[in-house]
C-alpha cells in the first residue's frame, strides 16, 4: 500500500529481456535499508525488489504489466516516480494507493496557470465513471485531486493542477501533450461501484 506521495525520482539504467524484463533503476539515494522482497511503486506500478546495489535496485516486470502500463515506460533513460511501501505509523499525506494500474490515459494539454500547471488527461470509457471532481486519482503514482471532468464520446477528459513543489519532486516537470500516463482510480470508488453492481 502507498500514499501517492513521491519520495524520489529514479532513472532506468538497464533493461534485460529475460522471460520477464529485469529493470535496474538508479535512485540517487541510499538503498542499504531497502530489503530484497520490498515493494516499491515505480510510476504507479507496485513492483518487488529482486536485487540491489549502492544507489540502485532491480525489479522484474512481467509481460502482463508491460501491456497495461504507459508506452515506453520500461526503457533505459526513463525517469520514474518512486515511493516505498507505507509503514504502520507513517503519515497518510495523499490517499490510499495500491500500485495497480487501472488504465492508461493520454495527456491532452499542458497549460501554465499562474505559478502552477493545468494538465488535461483523456481516459477511456471504462474508468470515466470513477473520475469525479474533487476526488482523488493517482497519475504515474502521484496522488492528485481532480479539478474538472468533461464527458466525451470515448470516455472523459479531466484536469488536475500541478503546483511548483509537485513538479519539482515528480516527473511532471517534463509532462507534455501526447504522453501516456498510468492511472489508478480511487480504491473507495472501485469498491462502491462493485457494491452497487451486486446490490
Amino acid at each position: 500500500m502507498f500514499t501517492g506521495i513521491i519520495t524520489s525520482i529514479g532513472r532506468i539504467t538497464e533493461v534485460d529481456q529475460r522471460g520477464d524484463l529485469r529493470v535496474t533503476i538508479e535512485t540517487g539515494n541510499d538503498t542499504t535499508d531497502l530489503a530484497i522482497g520490498a515493494s516499491v511503486a515505480c510510476s504507479g506500478v507496485c513492483l518487488t525488489v529482486v536485487k540491489k546495489a549502492p544507489g540502485q535496485f532491480s525489479v522484474d516486470v512481467s509481460g502482463e504489466t508491460t501491456s497495461r502500463t504507459a508506452a515506453g515506460q520500461w526503457t533505459p533513460g526513463r525517469r520514474l516516480n518512486l515511493e516505498r511501501a507505507l509503514k504502520v505509523g507513517d503519515e497518510l499525506g495523499g490517499h490510499i494507493v495500491t500500485g495497480h494500474v487501472d488504465a492508461v490515459g493520454r495527456i491532452e494539454s499542458v497549460d501554465p496557470v499562474g505559478d502552477s500547471t493545468r494538465i488535461a488527461i483523456a481516459v477511456p470509457r471504462d474508468i470515466a465513471p470513477f473520475i469525479a471532481p474533487k476526488g482523488s486519482v493517482s497519475l504515474d503514482g502521484v496522488s492528485l485531486t481532480v479539478n474538472t471532468v468533461t464527458d466525451t464520446a470515448d470516455g472523459a477528459v479531466f484536469t488536475i493542477n500541478i503546483i511548483p513543489h509537485t513538479a519539482q519532486w515528480t516527473t511532471f516537470d517534463t509532462a507534455k501533450a501526447g504522453d501516456e500516463i498510468n492511472i489508478e482510480i480511487d480504491v473507495l470508488a472501485r469498491y462502491l461501484a462493485r457494491m452497487k453492481q451486486v446490490a
